[in-house]
């Protein structure tokens, strides 16, 4: 099949002092053997050189085009912005986060998949993870599809993932979309927190199926920069959740079932807290999660987070050597800095 009769694939980097790892994610697109491709590079007002560096690209390779924002905007709002630049030809749509990069046959064998399952509005693959020379830190993700299955039902994953916690959505590297989905929305990623992209299943999966090949298909790299470090560090991924579970619960449960699912993500959720208050978490930790908590229509319980408290003290008095280790030493840490 030469290039004109393959159907055209918009990928998407939207990228934020970006230049260390830059130059290797474009190789990689121009390495696809898919090659009906258009590759969209949206610099959000880098200060280093990013802009030099697609710009040097985008001369070799007209299929290759740098737009760059005057000023900077946050993480979301930049993808939305480069979603909204793919041609109105593309049949289907790839991020590719500027510090990972894809293997050649990663276009190509998702194409393949959404080609021969009309059904299927987003697919995902598995992704390699990791960085550095130490092998030991490097793994495979999102493995929790069973082989060969190829195609699932987008209300039975959503439903998995609401209800058992199972995650299949992977990361936006890992995941393809249908055009058709993406220029139907002014914000294909619907809020502005940093698991949008999983918000962005939950709202169009239940317009159609998820598809995952079985192969690596990308590379996720680890670094401290990352996002999702960050996101770590707050711990965002649990009132994420409760929000994804608030927002789209109600087209994929019944109220028993978004009762009980609520319940098992605030229990958990206020555990957390409760550790968090004796570790003596900042004021912009809390700030986060008052917010997130409002954000979600279930706002901070202080009584709620009184008992949590409690059964974290009593926790850490009966378990003296994990109070060193998760009290006491970030203390000392803290007073010596």
């Amino acid at each position: 099949m030469n290039r004109q009769e393959e159907p055209l694939v918009s990928v998407l980097t939207p990228v934020y002092n970006g230049a260390p790892f830059l130059a290797e994610c474009i190789e990689s697109v121009i390495a696809q053997s898919h090659t009906n491709w258009e590759y969209i590079i949206v610099n959000n007002a880098s200060t280093d050189g990013t802009l030099q560096i697609a710009e040097e690209y985008a001369k070799k390779d007209k299929r290759i085009k740098v737009y760059s924002n005057d000023t900077l905007l946050p993480i979301i709002a930049n993808h939305n912005r480069a979603f909204r630049l793919i041609s109105p030809e593309s049949k289907y749509c790839k991020v590719l986060s500027g510090d990972d990069w894809m293997y050649p046959e990663c276009l190509a064998k998702m194409v393949e998949l959404c080609e021969a399952n009309p059904s299927v509005v987003i697919l995902g693959s598995y992704q390699l993870s990791g960085y550095g020379n130490n092998w030991n830190d490097w793994h495979v993700k999102w493995a929790e599809i069973p082989y060969p299955v190829s195609v699932i039902s987008g209300r039975e994953v959503c439903r998995s993932r609401l209800l058992m916690g199972t995650y299949v959505f992977g990361t936006p590297t890992s995941l393809m979309y249908r055009s058709d989905i993406v220029r139907a929305e002014e914000s294909f990623y619907p809020n502005a927190t940093a698991e949008a992209d999983t918000s962005s299943c939950f709202k169009h999966l239940s317009k159609g199926d998820f598809g995952y090949v079985h192969q690596v298909l990308s590379y996720e790299r680890v670094h401290e920069k990352q996002m999702s470090e960050e996101c770590r560090n707050l711990n965002a991924y649990k009132p994420s959740l409760l929000g994804d579970l608030m927002d789209y619960g109600p087209t994929y449960l019944t109220p028993e079932e978004m009762e009980w699912a609520k319940e098992e993500n605030l229990g958990p959720y206020y555990k957390f807290l409760g550790e968090s208050l004796i570790r003596f978490r900042g004021k912009d930790f809390w700030a986060y999660h008052k917010r997130r908590l409002r954000e979600c229509r279930c706002p901070l319980s202080r009584t709620r987070l009184a008992g949590a408290t409690v059964m974290a003290i009593l926790d850490l008095v009966l378990n003296p050597k994990r109070t060193a280790e998760d009290v006491l030493r970030p203390m000392l840490r803290r007073r010596q800095a």
